[in-house]
């Protein structure tokens, strides 16, 4: 891996490559994507079981488009027992965390005669995309549908591609049905967003879309946002790592690793106060290429978007963090809760040597869909406040409503809506209302 000193040059160099990873710059694949979108929104099941066929090589109708119980139970079947105990544990970890983000409706009144309050309600229907190209993500499963069933969410449809036989991957088929999915069809890209976004015959119209997916995924959702929700424009995945001296090199290593074999685009950085670090890590990074079966992918990952950046200071280096605001940062230092007091920008904070990236991929409990392209400084991971609505509550008693009504139509006047002043007047007739 290239090692640079951090510099303010350095960083804004760094800072321009990775925006350029950005589903915003790559507008070259609108115009396709807008194509599919209006077809089917067009067209509907034609359409899509038409790209189906195009892209995925699969015959699929309205007679096989849904999965069936009988394919979940072959699914059970074709996945090793081990793997169901595997997902079915970390379930338990991933429902017990989000059910600790439960929000729930309150109302405060007052003596005055007022009732002021929020209602808190579940969407009706949640969209969730499960990606099935270059890899397979049963995990992803249970990070989309473990929050929206658990704030009560009554229909949770999930599309996934399958491949050219029709059929989707066990595993990711038994990661649905442990975690609550209610209805499960076979469709990927920018047609299943199209599909969900608007509604065919086959696929129902959602309120919400989550989940990751490839770039035309990310413009599908980027340009159907607005007839429905969606979580965020996911980017490609990344990792920052702070470390000081005290850090194992070789743990260190790995862990940039774990992410620059998601694809190309991906992103592994490692900030240090130690130049020796750096030396080590990049050597062990070298060691381990030689090992990793997707040895391919990740020196493509290295060269384009890995960096180790040596810092004068940790103070440098947390301010630098902080201006990436990563998808996953490690924190590897001698007192890493204290230098996590100072991360004002981050996806996901892996705290000590034993909290590695995948730890939060699959097992912990905190979702791992989570801002990329350094919108962590505005967005925040994927939770249960995703799958919920809120509505305000406002009740005044005419007398609470009298003593207010001076200031109300006053400032109605000011702004010239004379019929809002109206609305309040007419409910003291004869009384005046003193202005």
């Amino acid at each position: 891996m290239r090692i640079v000193r951090l510099t303010e040059e350095t960083k804004s160099s760094l800072l321009e490559d990775l925006l350029k990873r950005s589903p915003n710059h790559y507008t070259e694949y609108e115009a396709r994507v807008a194509e599919i979108i209006e077809a089917v929104r067009e067209k509907g099941d034609e359409a899509l079981f038409a790209y189906t066929k195009k892209f995925d090589r699969a015959e699929i109708d309205a007679s096989n488009i849904r999965v069936t119980e009988e394919e979940i139970r072959d699914a059970y079947e074709r996945t090793s027992p081990e793997l169901v105990e595997v997902i079915r544990k970390a379930l338990v970890n991933i429902r017990s965390y989000h059910e600790k983000q439960r929000r729930y409706s309150w109302f405060d009144s007052t003596p005055e005669g007022t009732i002021l309050g929020q209602k808190v309600a579940p969407l009706a229907v949640a969209g969730v995309y499960v990606p099935g190209g270059k890899a397979v993500y049963p995990s992803s499963v249970l990070m989309n549908v473990v929050p929206a069933k658990v704030a009560g969410v009554e229909r949770v449809i999930m599309t996934t591609p399958c491949d050219a036989q029709g059929r989707v991957n066990p595993a990711t088929l038994v990661a649905a049905k442990e975690a609550g999915a209610d209805e499960i069809y076979k469709a990927g890209g920018a047609q299943a967003i199209a599909a969900m976004a608007f509604g065919t015959e086959s696929i129902p119209k959602v309120d919400k879309i989550v989940g990751p997916g490839n770039i035309y995924v990310a413009l599908a959702k980027k340009a159907v946002y607005g007839y429905v929700s969606i979580d965020s424009i996911a980017g490609p995945s990344e990792i920052l790592v702070l470390a000081d001296e005290t850090a194992n090199p070789r743990y260190v290593a790995a862990d940039l690793l774990s992410q620059a074999e998601h694809d190309e685009l991906a992103s592994a950085i490692l900030i240090t106060t130690s130049g020796d670090l750096a030396e080590k890590v990049s050597q062990e990074v070298d060691g381990f290429l030689k090992e990793l079966s997707r040895r391919e992918i990740i020196e493509k990952s290295l060269d384009n978007y890995g960096y180790i950046l040596v810092a004068d200071t940790m103070e440098d280096a947390v301010e630098a963090a902080n201006a990436v605001a990563s998808e996953h940062l490690e924190i590897v230092t001698k007192d890493p809760f204290q230098v996590m007091t100072k991360i004002k920008n981050a996806g996901a904070i892996f705290l000590g040597e034993y909290s590695s990236e995948p730890l939060g991929d699959y097992f912990a409990g905190p979702n791992h869909i989570l801002p990329t392209n350094g919108t962590a400084r505005f967005f925040s991971p994927l939770g249960v406040d995703d799958f919920t609505k809120k509505s305000s509550i406002i009740y005044y008693s005419r007398d609470a409503l009298a003593k207010a009504q001076k200031d109300i139509i006053r400032f109605a006047e000011n702004e010239r809506l004379t019929a809002h002043a109206n609305s309040i007047k007419v409910r003291f007739e004869g009384e005046g209302s003193g202005l």
